[in-house]
């Protein structure tokens, strides 16, 4: 069978799907269909490589419902297409890397097997487990699924790979850059070694034919895109602009062309929401797509971008580059070029499909030029630059939204004004009851403001020679002291209100006649001079050696004494 076959009909499909095929406005088979229908008939595994939108999806789904279908009749007059053995529990598995391809694939399967009786079960994570879990209880013919959701509920016995048939990896290359690879080959390694292996995608990597080979598959490959990536259905251009001039191009070419489907794609999430609020405010009503949304919300932006409107806008992030299937985008735009040339093919690829006509412009400022080369290289050709004239520019139109930084709370270059304290009509937090009142704060840079120091002491910029007597003690008559060892107050007799810095000078004096002593220890001379009981830890020595009494190797010191003794 060659590509000089361009109907279905002549594939003698089964009478029902060839029905439905029909039915949804189909005769004519795309490249990737008419050389992968006859091989996937057969049975053989596959590995299929086309451009996005030339149909990959039905090309894998179409040969599966045929053999299901002959398989369920035990039809003879095409016994290669027979699955053997064919239970009422087996089923095709489907793996697809996003939740939007989900729900494209499920779309065109239950177009495709109407009137078959066929059911179809979708799996794919953000939303509840209820619904799902009751989906796989009732028998089914597909079973369309992200890898993570779908190992989830293997684990809780709700999925039997024992069943499979058949298993189809959709954008298997995306799959991997997103991480999948040990959920792959935890599933391939438990269906039967016996299933049908196929592969698509748009670029297959040298992980994909890995792993085939970790299969122990030897596909077939398909390859109709080798000669040109993108499809000749697609215009596309690059325009050379400052960062800064972007939303002004942006607007221009929607007064130029005026567009009627359009998508808009961005390497940021943040800068989708700015972007859509831009459009919408200067007259071009803009929904946005990302990761940052819920799956609920998510199905709702696609549902009305779907929707038939005057004008249509998405703005997203290269979540919506691959999985939307969506008829009559006129227009793609790229705010920014992604870091990957393969990317950029799915991108642009969200026109121009089903055989209609698109357009896709990138912009290209300084930030974006060592994008382009990769790209340039990835395409083996330059892109065209598109001009526009001085006609075409829109010059009055609102600013788009400023970005929010955020600032980490102990970033040094983050402002100092944070905004108002809770609780205080001022714009400060209020204060705790009995603190320093505002005219004695410390200024940011001076010093710091008369006024009493806390613990009652002097402050630093005080002379200490001048520095008012200690508080009096009423209770034994004698000034309070802090003891700056112990971290409490102490009292002393009046006569010995001299100044900090003699006592210490006194203290260091005792320590080098210590030390000159030959290590002998002293006792606080603070406390001899005042005859008071001493604060400090170590206790009077009976013996006058360095060791304390108090501590464990001081009792057992004296233990031994007493027992020595006592002999």
């Amino acid at each position: 069978m060659t590509d000089s076959i361009k109907k279905f009909s002549d594939f003698q499909l089964h009478p029902t799907l060839l029905k439905s095929i029909e039915s949804m406005g189909y005769s004519s088979c795309t490249p990737i269909q008419a050389r992968c229908l006859p091989i996937l008939l057969k049975g053989q595994d596959i590995a299929g490589l086309a451009q996005t939108g030339t149909g990959k999806t039905a090309a894998f789904l179409i040969p599966m419902i045929d053999r299901i279908l002959r398989s369920q009749e035990k039809n003879e007059e095409f016994p290669e297409r027979v699955f053997k053995d064919w239970q009422a529990t087996n089923f095709i598995l489907i793996l697809v890397p996003t939740r939007e391809l989900v729900t494209q694939v499920l779309d065109n399967l239950n177009k495709l097997t109407e009137g078959t009786g066929f059911s179809s079960v979708y799996l794919y994570g953000g939303v509840g487990y209820d619904e799902q879990k009751a989906s796989l209880k009732k028998p089914f013919q597909f079973l369309v699924a992200t890898p993570g959701r779908l190992i989830d509920l293997y684990k809780e016995g709700l999925v039997d790979f024992k069943q499979v048939r058949a298993m189809i990896f959709d954008e298997a290359d995306r799959m991997f850059d997103m991480g999948f690879q040990q959920d792959v080959f935890f599933i391939l390694n438990r269906v039967p070694k016996e299933r049908q292996l196929l592969m698509f995608s748009a670029t297959l990597n040298f992980q994909v034919t890995e792993m085939a080979y970790e299969a122990h598959s030897n596909p077939v490959e398909i390859d109709v895109s080798r000669d040109k990536v993108t499809t000749e259905n697609i215009e596309d251009f690059i325009i050379h602009l400052g960062k800064e001039e972007k939303p002004k191009y942006l607007l221009s070419i929607f007064k130029k062309y005026n567009p009627q489907q359009v998508i808009i794609f961005s390497n940021f999430k943040n800068k989708v929401t700015r972007v859509a609020e831009f459009l919408t405010e200067n007259g071009y009503p803009a929904l946005g797509i990302s990761s940052l949304m819920t799956q609920a919300q998510r199905n709702r932006v696609i549902e009305r971008f779907k929707s038939e409107n005057k004008h249509n806008i998405m703005v997203a992030t290269d979540l919506a580059a691959r999985g939307l299937d969506i008829k009559g985008v006129d227009l793609v735009i790229n705010f920014e070029l992604p870091e990957d040339a393969e990317n950029y093919v799915h991108r642009i690829g969200r026109t121009g499909r089903a055989e209609q006509k698109g357009m896709a412009i990138s912009f290209v400022s300084d930030r974006d030029v060592e994008a382009l080369v990769r790209i340039e290289e990835y395409l083996k050709e330059k892109l065209e630059t598109l001009w526009l004239d001085d006609t075409d520019f829109v010059t009055d139109f609102k600013p788009l939204p400023a970005e929010d930084f955020y600032r980490p709370r102990f970033d040094k270059g983050a402002p100092q004004d944070r905004g108002p304290r809770r609780g205080s009509s001022d714009g400060r937090r209020p204060r705790r009851e009995g603190g320093r009142d505002n005219d004695n704060r410390r200024d940011n840079n001076g010093p710091r403001r008369e006024g009493p120091r806390r613990d009652g002491g002097p402050r630093r910029d005080h002379n200490p020679m001048e520095a008012s007597a200690p508080m009096e003690n009423e209770q034994s008559g004698g000034a309070v002291h802090r003891d700056r060892k112990m971290g409490r107050h102490r009292t002393s007799n009046k006569n010995s209100n001299r100044p900090d810095n003699s006592r210490r000078q006194d203290n260091r004096q005792d320590r080098n006649q210590d030390r000159q002593q030959g290590g002998k220890k002293r006792f606080d001379t603070r406390n001899d001079r005042n005859n008071k009981k001493s604060f400090d830890r170590r206790p009077n020595s009976s013996s006058g050696t360095a060791k304390s009494s108090g501590s464990l190797w001081g009792k057992i010191s004296n233990k031994i004494k007493q027992l020595v003794g006592a002999r």
